[in-house]
């Protein structure tokens, strides 16, 4: 089960509270931790990890914010993956219904990301 660079930098303590604070203020938003996965090449890296995204918030629209945030191309793919399992989400469902059923114990959403040749 590979961890994220984001895990491995604070303690869960420190996630734990941070995502308590962050839910408290807004309690509408999903807390979304989202890193580039692996050595991938292919496509950009982004320039901040951390994300407060609304809770009906498709997962297309999601991958449309962050398609913009690294200038990806329209020609180019990306594809995301929910957690350690890599869990391949539908685009129709909701970031809400993702962070129910995926959320890590520290309150976060974690997600990467990957570009065309993902398979190889």
């Amino acid at each position: 089960m590979r961890e994220f660079k984001y895990q491995q930098n604070k303690t869960l303590k420190t996630r734990i509270d941070e995502s308590t604070r962050i839910l408290s203020k807004h309690p509408d938003k999903i807390p979304i931790i989202i890193e580039k996965g692996g050595n991938d090449i292919t496509i950009p890296d982004i320039d901040r990890t951390k994300y407060l995204c609304p809770d009906d918030l498709s997962v297309g629209q999601f991958v449309y914010v962050i398609r913009r945030r690294i200038n990806l191309p329209p020609e180019k793919a990306m594809f995301i993956f929910i957690g350690s399992k890599n869990l391949l989400p539908p685009t129709s469902e909701t970031m809400s219904t993702l962070y129910k059923d995926h959320k890590n114990k520290d309150g976060f959403l974690y997600i990467n990301y990957f570009g065309e040749n993902t398979y190889g």
